[in-house]
């Protein structure tokens, strides 16, 4: 059965109404979207800032009747601002597929660096005898598609990890830290706020066959003060230079520091924090966005 899509652009001060009255007329599902393609990468804590014009999308079964629809969302829209002309309605039909399998064709497996590839657990890996680490996008961030965390895999990859004690610093889905592991690294300290991350991390070890015992997940203020021979914090700008002194803690003398979830355009704050306690290295970009890496003084 195919389906109803129904786009128009709206001011976001009357967002959360108007998604009130799209459900209400029928919509299955209703998402926002940025009608200029202007990222917001750090909103303020507990904040859910939209942008300067919204694009809002509902879903609707092919039977609805969609002139009905449209007279009760323009009767709706008056009220919640009647200095503007309701907006232009754009109606498309949605062709009927197996939404899963197209979902799922976007993740393939992924190279990073020279051993190292992610793959989905409904593929096979193309290389059997690489170091594969298998994950399916999640709740929690970190999947290897964004660049961050390519980066940061790339670095991982071309260290000599055997033996080591890591810190994943932020560690969303836990691909970081089991990366580390299945590149040999000893044991892995994975910090996080979010508890989801925890909960994403634990079932990536598990779901790599990993020992439990190998990595530790720890909520910020419940983690040991144990400094590591390597650390890497995929965050944001904000929250990585607000914990240097604490991030810079974890490191033992003469180990290796990796920062990213930056762009280009906050390197040099990231630089002049940091050179406090590291001897920094050139900086990498890919796509706009940074890596940061040093050695503990």
């Amino acid at each position: 059965m195919p389906w109803l899509q129904v786009k128009l652009e709206i001011s976001p001060s009357i967002a959360e109404p108007f998604e009130d009255l799209l459900l209400a007329s029928g919509a299955l599902s209703v998402t926002y979207q940025d009608t200029q393609d202007t990222p917001i990468y750090e909103p303020e804590l507990g904040t859910t800032p939209l942008w300067s014009q919204t694009t809002i999308t509902g879903l609707f079964e092919a039977d609805n009747d969609m002139k009905a629809v449209e007279h009760y969302l323009q009767q709706g829209f008056e009220t919640l601002d009647p200095t503007t002309s309701f907006p232009k309605l754009h109606i498309e039909i949605l062709e009927d597929k197996d939404w899963e399998r197209e979902w799922m064709k976007s993740y393939q497996p992924m190279q990073f660096g020279e051993r190292l590839w992610v793959c989905p657990t409904w593929c096979e890996p193309p290389n059997p005898d690489a170091v594969n680490l298998m994950l399916d996008p999640g709740l929690a961030f970190g999947t290897g598609t964004h660049p961050t965390t390519a980066l940061c895999l790339s670095w991982l990859d071309g260290l000599e990890l055997n033996d080591k004690s890591v810190t994943d610093y932020g560690c969303g889905s836990g691909i970081l830290g089991v990366a580390a592991l299945l590149l040999g690294a000893k044991t892995v300290l994975a910090i996080d706020i979010d508890e989801q991350a925890l909960k994403a991390t634990n079932t990536n070890l598990e779901r790599n066959q990993l020992a439990s015992n190998r990595l530790q997940c720890f909520l910020p203020e419940d983690a040991p003060h144990e400094r590591s021979e390597i650390l890497v914090a995929n965050i944001l700008s904000g929250p990585l230079v607000e914990l240097a002194p604490a991030i810079a803690s974890r490191v033992e003398t003469g180990g290796k520091l990796a920062l990213s979830g930056l762009l280009a355009n906050q390197q040099q704050s990231i630089v002049d924090t940091y050179s406090e306690w590291f001897e920094l290295d050139p900086c990498q970009e890919k796509e706009g966005w940074i890596r940061v890496t040093g050695t503990r003084k």
